[in-house]
């Protein structure tokens, strides 16, 4: 079992990414929403140390959504397909972030 955890920055297409997964039989996804470090750094004037950088960071993108799923490891693969399939690929800027971590205790799940 993995952990997969998905930093969506591209937020208007994750209604169209819930319903594929559904689709396919993939549920059990938790959202939440996340601002990441940058974008804080840029709206706060005391704290303001990017200056710069400004020009790399997509300014109406308040808001990033991250998504949790427990997943069986030979999910993975389909998973990834499905997310570059709709907001493209990952290796591109201002996309997302995605990562798995290994699960070594679970409870209370269910599948």
């Amino acid at each position: 079992m993995k952990l997969l955890i998905l930093v969506l920055n591209k937020v208007e297409k994750l209604d169209r990414l819930l319903k594929e997964f559904a689709s396919q039989h993939i549920s059990g996804a938790t959202i939440i929403n996340t601002t990441g470090m940058a974008q804080k750094l840029m709206h706060n004037d005391e704290l303001n140390i990017i200056g710069s950088f400004r020009h790399l960071i997509d300014p109406k993108r308040g808001e990033n959504k991250t998504i949790f799923m427990v997943i069986k490891e030979e999910k993975l693969s389909q998973i990834i397909e499905i997310i570059e399939s709709i907001v493209g690929s990952l290796d591109e800027p201002d996309t997302g972030i995605l990562f798995t971590t290994p699960i070594d205790f679970i409870r209370g799940y269910k599948q």
